[in-house]
């Protein structure tokens, strides 16, 4: 008999704070309006993917004490929209980025087991940790967590919410629960009845040692971004080999970066056009930003168009990635940082610009791509399907650069291809998530 070859798993993200989305095209729409947010769950639905996943900021990034005008400003709230999501999609999970710093157990566990019961079995939750001030500042308690801390914290988080929905039995009972750690005591009746999946999904989105020991432990999914299939399958090695000690298997586990993909009739075309949205995407202003970020100084006065400045980073500068500044970054900083702080990162661009004839946009664009996937329909259906069968991921969690258009192409074109290799799904077999993801239903700790 022949062996089943491995499945490719897809889902689609909504971009939140990014400066991935093309404003500039006719086509980009509303980050706001529902109507955005029902057309790429329903494509993503068609397409027969996994899952609709949210991200969401907790602070507007600001550059110079102002909004960074770029970034997308007003976003509502994620368990809000996907809750309305569960109201116009059948099958499609529905994932949601959720602090677990800036937030209590119970009052989150209630809202997701609330979001698997309406939607009959199809939550997610996306467990992130915040160590900065800036966000802190949003909030009563304000300040922040030690990076050593954060996952100490959500991990105790997870865990107390897996307590709280673990106390109704899968019967329909309801215990009283009591938790005592170090980040919390709580005790009580938790409110909602045992969710359709037992627990709703939980997806993770580290990089560092910490977060990928807290993904072993406790994660269904992780979201990832690695520049080449050989960091894929490093990264793939290295976190299916920490389940073993956890009592998990490797399927209990899937990896799934986030990627990009451009599709043409010829490959040539695709490369053009992928080349054009990375120029669209790296704007001026945004490729200034960038460098500013790194020399920590007030860069506005150079082209962007023109050389690296032939000045030093400030050496009392912090390297800053996203809305936190840091000293060490890890090696998949969207800033192309092997580690070292701004000095090292200003050398290694510095190298790449000299050795190219690269401008300073140029050089921002060539150290902030993301994985992509570039070429033919059939092209990149083969190498989604190879990163898959040569285990450099379990799937893909695809970033489109419009919105709510941008994934039609890849559904019409790509999929069917992936249905032809034996790769994919021809329909959805299960209701919940779980059963798209081909994860266990969680054992009920009574």
């Amino acid at each position: 008999m022949t062996e089943r070859p491995k499945q490719v798993h897809l889902a689609a993200h909504f971009p939140g704070v990014n400066s991935t989305t093309v404003w500039t095209d006719p086509r980009s729409r509303s980050q706001i309006d529902f109507s955005s947010f029902a057309a790429l769950a329903r494509t993503a639905e068609r397409g027969l993917f996994d899952f609709f996943f949210l991200a969401e900021g907790l602070r507007l990034r600001e550059h110079k004490g102002r909004i960074h005008d770029l970034d997308v400003v007003g976003r509502p709230e994620s368990l809000t929209v996907l809750t309305a999501l569960a109201a116009v999609t059948e099958r499609l999970g529905l994932a949601g980025t959720v602090n677990a710093t800036f937030n209590e157990p119970f009052e989150l566990a209630r809202r997701f087991a609330s979001l698997d019961h309406l939607s009959a079995g199809r939550a997610a939750w996306n467990v992130v940790t915040t160590s900065d001030a800036f966000t802190g500042e949003n909030f009563r308690r304000g300040g922040y967590l030690d990076r050593a801390d954060r996952y100490t914290r959500a991990a105790e988080f997870l865990a107390t919410a897996r307590e709280l929905w673990d106390s109704w039995t899968p019967e329909g009972r309801p215990r009283p629960f009591a938790h005592q750690g170090r980040h919390f005591a709580i005790e009580g009746e938790f409110t909602v009845p045992r969710s359709p999946q037992g627990h709703p999904v939980v997806i993770q989105a580290g990089d560092s040692p910490e977060g990928r020991e807290f993904a072993a432990s406790a994660a269904d999914v992780i979201f990832t971004r690695h520049g080449t299939p050989e960091a894929g399958r490093a990264f793939y090695a290295d976190v299916k080999g920490r389940l073993a000690k956890y009592g998990r298997d490797a399927d209990d586990l899937k990896i799934m970066p986030g990627v990009t993909c451009v599709l043409g009739d010829t490959a040539a075309e695709a490369q053009e056009k992928a080349a054009e949205i990375r120029r669209k995407q790296v704007s001026p202003q945004n490729a200034i930003l960038a460098l500013e970020q790194v020399w920590g100084v007030d860069l506005s006065a150079y082209d962007p168009d023109g050389p690296l400045p032939d000045i030093d980073p400030d050496p009392e500068s912090e390297l800053v990635q996203g809305r936190v500044k840091i000293k060490d970054p890890s090696p998949s900083s969207r800033l192309g940082s092997s580690g070292g702080g701004p000095t090292a990162v200003a050398a290694k661009w510095r190298a790449l610009s000299e050795a190219k004839g690269l401008s300073i946009r140029q050089t921002v664009i060539e150290t902030t791509t993301r994985q992509s996937f570039i070429g033919t329909p059939d092209t990149v259906a083969a190498e989604l399907a190879e990163s898959v069968a040569t285990e450099a991921a379990d799937g893909f969690i695809l970033v489109p650069h419009l919105t709510p258009g941008g994934l039609d192409e890849f559904v019409e074109k790509v999929v069917p291809l992936l249905q032809e290799r034996g790769v994919y799904r021809t329909e959805y077999q299960g209701a919940t998530l779980r059963s798209h993801l081909g994860l266990r239903e969680p054992v009920w700790k009574g």
